[in-house]
């Protein structure tokens, strides 16, 4: 931890509670994903942090959803249907299908970071489609074609929400609500204890498996209600570097 072995006798640590009384807690769990160690080990500093929340939480993920969802919410309302798609079209939906296989067979091989860096980058994509596209230069032009764009658009964000529940469960769920889904997206595992046979009890990790999450493409249906959306995220100013250097300073 920046560049000192982590030592609570030395006070070079951070406890949980302490680091989610402070941020979200899907920011610490998308940096432990994608810069923690694997197999070997890593440096956590807090200027990398912030700037991964900066970034690509805010910056990519946060700005996909929140301009798609509010452009077409406040335009359309709901999930808008497709015309006919084009060749652009067609390609940036078969690369976000292709991509469960793919971070399915990393996380299969428990490669988390592969898998969340895969899975942002076709969030990066679906940004990147939005920005070439401009549906909102087609609004009074050629509104078919806007509402086109806005359906494959939004198909990307439901598919990325999915892509990315295993890292960033409780922001996910906040996209389902968006997109207009019901119920509870993603339940939080718990620890119970079991007893089988009369024999000595144990703790076992489960949790509700009734939600509607399923590791797949899911096509989204147009005329369903769209949410104003919410910041996904907080911008963290950088002054939080040095408050957090300063802490660890503190005897």
């Amino acid at each position: 931890m920046e560049g000192r072995k982590f030592s609570s006798s030395r006070a070079v640590v951070i406890y949980v509670r302490d680091f989610l009384e402070r941020y979200d807690v899907d920011a610490l769990r998308y940096y432990v994903a994608v810069a923690g160690p694997e197999n070997q080990d890593t440096d956590f500093t807090w200027s990398e942090f912030v700037r991964r929340n900066n970034d690509e939480l805010v910056a990519t993920w946060g700005n996909l959803v929140n301009r798609s969802v509010s452009f077409a919410a406040k335009n359309i309302g709901s999930i808008p249907e497709p015309g006919t798609l084009t060749a652009a079209d067609r390609e940036i939906l078969e690369h976000s299908r292709q991509a469960f296989g793919v971070i399915g067979g990393e996380l299969g091989r428990s490669r988390f970071k592969a898998a969340i860096t895969e899975a942002m980058r076709t969030v990066a994509e679906a940004n990147k489609y939005m920005s070439d596209q401009a549906p909102w230069k087609l609004r009074e032009s050629d509104p078919e074609r806007m509402r086109t764009i806005l359906h494959v658009v939004l198909q990307l964000v439901d598919d990325a929400k999915t892509l990315l529940t295993p890292f960033l469960p409780r922001s996910s769920a906040k996209v389902h609500a968006m997109l207009g889904g019901g119920g509870a997206w993603s339940g939080t595992p718990r620890i119970e204890e079991v007893d089988e046979d009369g024999g000595p009890s144990y703790p076992v990790i489960t949790g509700d498996y009734d939600s509607p999450a399923r590791w797949e493409h899911v096509p989204v249906k147009p005329g369903t209600a769209l949410t104003p959306p919410q910041p996904l995220f907080t911008k963290l100013d950088t002054s939080v570097i040095d408050e957090e250097l300063a802490r660890l300073e503190k005897p």
